[in-house]
């Protein structure tokens, strides 16, 4: 109780502490704490997350509401935001473009997340055309010199699949799996074939002699011949879909998009995160060298770690030859 009550105490004290410091800076300053994070901080993840924890911190609903409202609402709120913080707009003319930015990035992040999560809870639809229709381009980018024999057929194996039947391997993550790897297939077609190919390419593996004392000879002719750089590439795919889905709800990807994304990221930018982890993720797994596909999990797990650690450099962009990432410089 005393612990808990002096964190209480701890946590008002620097509050307080905190609001009489800003309150003193600006009257040193002349400007309010979004001038200084616009003035002081270049564009891009740096700034945006700056500029969102100062809206969400402030003491004023005004502010804090700012960072959920429709885009087509930005405009009047940073009429409000300069308003409320009695900034002269013909002063400082930079400040409202920068503002505007910096929303635009916030309030396109949330509503990225819906987009996504509505996809990713839209089941696969056999009797939709559109759903087949996603289904055989797949197949057709992946495999344009092997005809599908038919709709329910064993060569869904051959890209990955685990049965027949491609659509029960949709439930996790719904059409948001199937959209990723069409997406891959066909924007990526080059990288995401050679994935493929390699997904399927068993590896010899030599016998060390730690190893020949863990299994028998038996055991070890079998094992080694199992031994695969790969993996299934579909189910890889949904499980890497997985992965970006975690990373975007987490905030993780706020660095990423904040600095490729001049405004409001998209779903084109989330897909083309996708490919970036699908070919660091068969790169990765590749130099990890696992004995089999059991040890997935483990692999994908220190995967996930790596990425997360380079998304705590704020100036970090996964994948910046994204066009997108080109106007940000000219900001």
């Amino acid at each position: 109780f005393a612990r808990m009550f002096v964190q209480v105490c701890l946590y008002f004290y620097c509050k307080c502490l905190w609001r009489c410091l800003k309150f003193v800076v600006r009257k040193l300053t002349g400007r309010c704490e979004l001038q200084r994070i616009c003035y002081n901080t270049k564009p891009g993840a740096a700034r945006t997350m700056k500029i969102e924890a100062s809206l969400k911190g402030s003491k004023s609903k005004r502010l804090q509401t700012s960072v959920s409202v429709h885009p087509d609402a930005i405009e009047k709120t940073i009429d409000d935001i300069m308003e409320l913080k009695r900034i002269n707009p013909d002063i400082n003319p930079q400040l409202g473009v920068s503002l505007q930015a910096c929303l635009l990035q916030i309030v396109g992040y949330r509503n990225l997340i819906a987009e996504v999560e509505k996809l990713r809870r839209e089941p696969y639809d056999s009797e939709n055309p559109q759903h087949e229709e996603m289904l055989l381009k797949l197949w057709k980018c992946l495999k344009p010199n092997s005809p599908l024999k038919a709709r329910i057929s064993k060569q869904w194996c051959e890209i990955g699949f685990q049965g027949d039947d491609p659509k029960t391997d949709f439930r996790g993550m719904g059409l948001l799996g199937l959209y990723n790897l069409v997406y891959f297939a066909e924007w990526d077609t080059e990288v995401a074939q050679q994935v493929l190919s390699d997904s399927l390419q068993p590896k010899y593996r030599e016998v060390t002699k730690k190893e020949l004392s863990q299994f028998s000879k038996a055991e070890w002719e079998k094992k080694k011949f199992d031994k695969a750089i790969g993996y299934s590439f579909a189910i890889v795919g949904i499980n890497i879909t997985d992965l970006a889905y975690n990373l975007l709800v987490s905030g993780a990807l706020k660095t990423h998009f904040y600095n490729v994304a001049p405004e409001a990221p998209t779903l084109t930018h989330f897909q083309q995160t996708f490919c970036y982890l699908m070919h660091e993720f068969h790169k990765f797994w590749i130099e990890e060298d696992p004995l089999d596909i059991m040890e997935f999990n483990r692999v994908r797990e220190k995967f996930h770690k790596r990425i997360l650690k380079q998304l705590q450099n704020p100036e970090m962009a996964l994948c910046p030859h994204f066009a997108a990432s080109e106007s940000l410089i000219n900001m």
